[in-house]
């Protein structure tokens, strides 16, 4: 994906974001590349693959990695990939962001600290710092924070609002280091539209359907043909249990055609043309449990 070009940078660098599930890291992620680029959603592991999104601006240049949400309840090997993939996103960045949601400090965000490379600098983001917009409740929990890691600057947001992002880019990019621009200046992410089209279909499957099909459902692109400025994509859903595949479809399939429309219309937004999707569910029984089944699936790190 491509945006509008710009003026050479001085500054370039990689920034991973990281933090345990549900803190807002993916929302954050979009606000600061200024697209929707990561899905979201409420719902754990809604975050599966490292994906970049790349914000060219002025004289600098921050390619931001998204991660999964670390996991720490739960065994499994889909757990254990996604956890790996975060391991892997930390390799050679530059800097790292730490999110965290604002009032919440716990066993699990120190698990995250626990990861992070001790040569690279790393800023703590208070997310959802709306939550707590009283000084008297928000600077103790902020002087506490800081008590947990040696952290370089530390930046309350709003991911969801936008309030302070601004000041955490400019943070960011100050700190960034004097290099040529890791990627053309009119580039958007480092994943092609296959990808984002699967990522666009699960996101739609996670905001309608219940806690349970989420965890054990993924999306598949079986075909996907481009003529001119039409696209023609056939996704296939794969769930885990007969019982799954009846709730996505739903009742004279009302709410598979829901899913589908709604990431339609977001591809057709996203990609700037007209776009044709099909989709299908699939039954494919303990996927999320098996690796050789998730190296199938595309999950990298399996």
């Amino acid at each position: 994906m491509r945006r509008n070009e710009t003026p050479a940078v001085i500054r370039s660098g990689v920034v991973a974001i990281v933090g345990r599930p549900n803190v807002g890291k993916s929302t954050l992620f979009n606000r600061m590349v200024g697209q929707k680029v990561s899905i979201t959603s409420a719902k754990p592991q809604t975050t599966r693959h490292r994906i970049a999104g790349i914000l060219t601006s002025g004289n600098a240049q921050a390619v931001f990695v998204d991660t999964p949400g670390f996991q720490t309840r739960q065994g499994g090997a889909l757990n254990r990939v996604l956890n790996r993939t975060v391991m892997h996103a930390l390799e050679g960045v530059d800097l790292v962001l730490v999110v965290i949601e604002a009032g919440r400090f716990d066993a699990e965000d120190r698990r995250v600290l626990a990861l992070l490379p001790k040569a690279v600098p790393s800023v703590l983001v208070v997310n959802k710092s709306d939550k707590l917009p009283e000084k008297t409740r928000m600077i103790p929990f902020l002087q506490a924070a800081v008590r947990e890691h040696d952290f370089a600057e530390v930046v309350p947001v709003s991911a969801r609002t936008g309030r302070n992002v601004g000041e955490l880019v400019r943070v960011l990019m100050d700190r960034l280091p004097a290099q040529p621009p890791l990627y053309p200046a009119d580039e958007l992410t480092d994943r092609d539209e296959r990808f984002l089209a699967a990522e666009l279909v699960r996101e739609k499957l996670f905001r309608s359907v219940g806690d349970e099909v989420p965890y054990g459902a993924a999306v598949v692109i079986e075909k996907f043909e481009q003529e001119g400025k039409l696209r023609r994509i056939h996704a296939s859903i794969v769930v885990e249990k007969s019982g799954h595949k009846a709730i996505v479809i739903g009742r004279a399939g009302e709410k598979l055609k829901s899913i589908a429309t709604a990431a339609r219309l977001d591809m057709e937004k996203l990609f700037g043309g007209k776009v044709f999707l099909e989709v299908w569910v699939k039954v494919k029984k303990g996927w999320s449990d098996n690796e050789a089944q998730l190296r199938q699936l595309g999950y990298e790190h399996a």
